[in-house]
């Protein structure tokens, strides 16, 4: 199948993006990669009378360090995020996750903010965003505002963007001393979406995990530093909070079983790292 017939708009700066998005609102989607987009909109999952294309906004195509947070821009594919030489030191939670994500050949074209504004819920991004508590910084013709990934990521591929704003960049925070971090998935195959993810967060006096693939967003649990014999039933309850469903891929159960192995697995590598 093929999309329906649309308007090409490959704005020369981000004040023309900002100008098409409000002339269309709800008729026109964003572009960077298009991974998501061009085979939801080739199966006509969606569709749009308007592709705003940033992909070639130089403005946006940037990653610096801002205080406590690095801030990445919207053009700003994967690939440049993973090849960024400060990575592994300033947010070792993304460089334990990005090696999940897809394939080589997808991350050159698949943007850090693209990913995050999709809202795939067993998408690795979305999920360290949530874990790190980072935040998403939208900006239409009006406004700029910058909403916490708990606020932002509302359900299953939905989000709290409106029409016309776009997410012009993402802040994650930079790693804490004396905490450790760390990141695991199952899969089907390598490069697939996670049946499964897990990311923890653990210093001496917290323990945080974060979970992707079971409910319809990524959600997050803290617990003080939970003892050894305290964490089968931690991971237990929360695996029944999550609750989860069936499909093509794995059943509830399971998954619910993938929470308390990866949860545990994630929580005590995390545990070795802030040592």
């Amino acid at each position: 199948m093929k999309p329906r017939p649309f308007t090409y708009v490959s704005p020369a700066n981000l004040d023309e993006a900002l100008q098409a998005l409000e002339r269309y609102r709800d008729n026109a989607r964003v572009i960077a990669g298009g991974l998501s987009l061009v085979p939801m909109m080739n199966f006509r999952l969606i569709e749009a009378k308007a592709l705003v294309d940033i992909s070639r906004l130089e403005a946006l195509a940037y990653i610096r360090e801002d205080g406590d947070s690095i801030e990445i821009g919207a053009a700003t594919t994967q690939a440049e995020l993973m090849a960024w030489p400060k990575l592994a030191d300033t947010v070792p939670l993304l460089t334990a996750a990005m090696v999940h994500i897809g394939h080589l050949q997808t991350r050159s074209r698949g943007t850090v903010c693209g990913s995050i504004a999709h809202s795939d819920p067993s998408s690795e991004l979305p999920l360290c965003l949530a874990t790190l508590g980072g935040s998403v910084v939208l900006q239409s013709t009006r406004t700029k505002r910058v909403l916490p990934a708990s606020e932002f990521q509302s359900g299953m591929l939905t989000t709290a963007r409106n029409f016309d704003e776009l997410v012009v960049a993402v802040r994650f925070p930079k790693r804490k001393p004396r905490t450790g971090y760390a990141f695991t998935e199952m899969t089907q195959r390598h490069g697939d979406f996670a049946i499964c993810a897990a990311a923890a967060i653990v210093s001496g006096e917290s323990v945080r995990l974060g979970i992707g693939g079971v409910a319809d967003k990524p959600t997050i649990r803290d617990w003080p530093k939970l003892q050894t014999a305290e964490m089968d039933d931690a991971l237990n309850d929360f695996a029944w909070d999550l609750g989860g469903s069936d499909d093509q891929h794995a059943t509830a159960a399971y998954r619910r079983d993938l929470v308390r192995r990866l949860g545990r697995k994630v929580i005590e590598e995390a545990a070795q790292c802030s040592n």
